[in-house]
């Protein structure tokens, strides 16, 4: 395999093994860290005996990814308020033809999700992710993780197990949630206390990560009179240079806050039966540095 063949089967996987990196850390910084690492080995390793490039790179990047997943945990940081994933631009575009393969990545990089995989291992990380995400075999798996395959299929049962019963369910019909986010910023940036309440569900949910960086609620805020009034609070204070652009982030429509035009916060809501069932707000300003372009 000549290096430019070589480059250029790597790069026809990048995103898969991005995607990958991504699910297992919540992190786009660490996950690019985790390609790039790949990216070496995959240079320095004789490939005449590769028979299988992308289960090749999956298993690489899949145990750098759970390296360093368990570096992180293990320097126990704390983090102030609460946390959510760093915000991951997605556009599956033609890469991802069939709808139901579309809905289950978009799923699986969602921020309810992403927030409960945080709570199970590494291990179990990487086998939901494996074979969730990206439906590989537990054969396979077992092979990427050097695990038997019974062992591989028990722990992708405590995990979807973990999963399935925290996970919230909520619609995923992007129109609608874009209609909703569209409304709902229109009735925040008026002030519109009323407005906002006919949008929110009576027990919905705000969950804001500044990482102590910028202000945020260091608590989750629950139901509508709380959220609401929070949200109109924060309205009232005017950025320079405010405008908002619109774009996919973590398989669904979000809202880029820019002010002068760097990023300043991102706006994602989580809908079912019409109404707002979650609002989360980014503001961590080391998570928006990748949204700067």
């Amino acid at each position: 395999m000549t290096t430019k063949t070589a480059t250029d089967v790597f790069e026809a996987h990048r995103p898969v093994l991005l995607g990958v990196a991504y699910r297992m850390l919540g992190r786009v910084a660490d996950a690019e860290d985790v390609v790039q690492e790949a990216w070496l080995r995959w240079t320095g390793t004789p490939r005449d005996d590769v028979r299988e490039p992308r289960g090749y790179l999956v298993r690489i990047t899949t145990r750098l990814a759970i390296d360093r997943l368990r570096q992180i945990k293990a320097r126990g940081e704390t983090y102030v308020g609460p946390w959510l994933p760093e915000p991951y631009v997605t556009d599956f575009g033609d890469t991802v033809p069939d709808t139901a393969e579309r809905a289950v990545l978009a799923d699986s990089v969602s921020l309810a999700v992403l927030v409960v995989l945080e709570s199970l291992s590494p291990l179990e990380r990487a086998v939901f992710v494996l074979r969730e995400a990206f439906a590989f075999p537990y054969a396979d798996i077992a092979v990427m993780l050097d695990r038997g395959e019974p062992a591989v299929r028990q722990l992708a049962g405590r995990a979807r197990k973990h999963v399935e019963e925290r996970r919230p369910r909520y619609e995923v019909d992007p129109a609608q949630r874009r209609d909703l986010t569209e409304r709902f910023l229109a009735a925040a940036a008026d002030g519109d206390l009323e407005g906002l309440m006919a949008l929110l569900a009576p027990e919905v949910r705000l969950v804001g990560d500044s990482g102590g960086k910028s202000q945020a609620p260091l608590r989750v805020l629950q139901t509508a009179d709380k959220a609401g009034r929070f949200l109109v609070g924060v309205a009232q204070k005017s950025l320079p240079g405010l405008s908002v652009r619109f774009l996919e982030l973590n398989g669904g429509p979000a809202a880029l806050i820019l002010s002068g035009g760097e990023p300043d916060s991102v706006f994602q809501l989580d809908v079912a039966d019409g109404r707002v069932q979650s609002v989360y707000i980014v503001r961590n300003p080391d998570k928006l540095r990748s949204l700067a372009a």
